[in-house]
């Protein structure tokens, strides 16, 4: 094959993007560069989106990576370093010099340079700081101050500001000419002498009006702004309930800082829903994807709550032996203790979830508490009731016909089946309630989700179960 064919064979493939094979791309690019076609190499990668540039390189071995991100120019090598993983980013850092580093780390918007610098070695970041600029120095700095998850800690400060007193044609005229190194141009913000923001104007604005129009005649007067030590969970609701692509922070004097965009936003939820399930799964959050993390860290994130849930069925084990006595002079009931204890469980884990999911929308908050358990009870009762008359049918049909369990009587499916109902009750109250409470006490709902809730309604299914058994079958 020769290396025209080659090359237009990777681009057929590259403007194909829903069908990117990033092995066989990786595979391409390296007969390239095994070949010395540096030029048409060069030509491919520059011509690709600098997220599958990432990920093609990404797949390559260690000592071709550095290799061939050099070939990239400067601003591309920014766009691709900012997709990379932080493994690939120190690598590259290792392997270039610290010319072609300050270049990178200039050419970076200060969020992607400050969460790089968060993530990397001391040793690295010594580095990378001595070969960045004293601007960029210090304005780096100054972001690491804001306190973490906050808008202050994701903003960036490449944004374009007008004054008000400009005409349309002016503006314009700006934005061509400092446009192209800022994180958007599509919403503009009107500012003061003292930095003090007054107004927002979009570009659709300003191409629909007359060259001669005033900024401040047309500008948007009422902002909708985020403030540094606001929480990032906060500013992405604000995009989603204002249908925003940029939000303006602004500091306790209402100076413009810097600039939320949903870029941003996009990789906060990612992070937060990441964050939210790994909770509800009972596992410490880590900043590692699961393909990244090793035996050892996904050991450290797992081992607390699965010892916590170890323990905490010590309550188990005391009740049913507390109760042993009477198990053993009915002792068919012994065989429907885990399907209560897993009803329990999954009626809770139920609405654990729709609770946390509505905290997370803002469609409900602490106060309607009441309201939520009232509905729950309802929901619990039709639930129950459904589940215990399926159950009391099925304890005659398979367990004691089919398979002739001869301990099986009404008062037995009686027992069995009005346990079900008060369990489904108490499961999906506890389940809606503690997430509420936590969200009230400021403690993360999620951490109320399916394990927690598991093992209180284990304990309390059997005390309901043992006490109604006692109560109807006189045991």
């Amino acid at each position: 094959m020769t290396p025209l064919s080659r090359l237009i064979r990777v681009k057929e493939r590259v403007s194909n993007l829903e069908n990117i094979d990033y092995e066989s791309l990786r595979d391409e690019l390296l007969e390239m560069l095994e070949n010395k076609s540096i030029k048409q190499l060069r030509d491919t990668l520059e011509e690709m989106n600098e997220f599958d540039v990432a990920q093609v390189i990404s797949e390559l071995p260690r000592r071709k990576l550095a290799m061939v991100f050099r070939l990239l120019s400067k601003t591309k090598a920014s766009e691709v370093f900012a997709n990379l993983e932080l493994e690939e980013q120190s690598h590259i850092i290792e392997s270039i010099t610290d010319k072609e580093l300050g270049e990178i780390i200039e050419e970076l918007f200060v969020d992607d340079a400050v969460d790089l610098l968060e993530e990397l070695p001391a040793n690295v970041v010594k580095r990378v700081m001595r070969t960045a600029t004293p601007e960029t120095r210090n304005l780096i700095n100054q972001y690491l101050e804001y306190p973490d998850y906050s808008a202050g800690s994701i903003m960036t400060a490449e944004y374009v500001d007008l004054k008000k007193y400009m005409n349309v044609r002016e503006a314009i005229a700006r934005i061509r000419r400092i446009g192209e190194d800022k994180e958007t141009i599509y919403t503009c913000f009107v500012v003061a002498s003292d930095r003090t923001l007054e107004g927002v104007v979009t570009v659709k604005q300003l191409l629909l009006s007359d060259d001669e129009a005033v900024i401040g005649d047309i500008m948007d007067t009422n902002i909708i702004c985020a403030t540094t030590t606001d929480d990032q969970e906060e500013v992405s609701d604000m995009f989603s309930d204002y249908d925003l692509l940029a939000i303006p922070v602004v500091d306790k004097e209402r100076r413009l800082v810097g600039i939320v965009t949903v870029d941003d936003v996009i990789d906060v939820l990612q992070e937060e829903i990441t964050e939210d399930f790994d909770k509800m799964a009972g596992i410490t959050p880590s900043d590692k994807p699961y393909s990244r993390a090793g035996a050892l860290d996904i050991w450290k994130s797992r081992i607390p709550w699965l010892m916590f849930l170890m323990i905490s069925a010590t309550f188990t084990s005391m009740i049913i032996n507390s109760f042993e006595s009477a198990l053993a002079s009915c002792a068919v009931l012994i065989g429907f203790i885990p399907m209560l204890m897993g009803t329990g469980g999954n009626s809770g884990s139920q609405s654990s979830t729709a609770v946390i999911r509505s905290l997370s929308l803002g469609d409900t908050e602490p106060k309607d508490i009441f309201n939520v358990i009232w509905k729950e009870l309802r929901v619990a009762l039709l639930c129950g009731l459904s589940l215990a008359v399926v159950n009391f049918v099925k304890m005659f049909a398979i367990d004691k016909f089919l398979l002739g369990n001869d301990g099986i009587t009404v008062w037995v499916a009686f027992t069995v089946s009005l346990t079900l109902v008060f369990v489904v009750m108490f499961a999906k109250v506890v389940g809606s309630s503690l997430p509420l409470a936590a969200e009230k006490l400021g403690i993360d709902p999620a951490v109320m989700a399916s394990p927690l809730i598991s093992t209180i309604t284990d304990a309390i299914s059997l005390l309901i179960y043992f006490v109604l058994a006692g109560a109807i079958l006189g045991i």
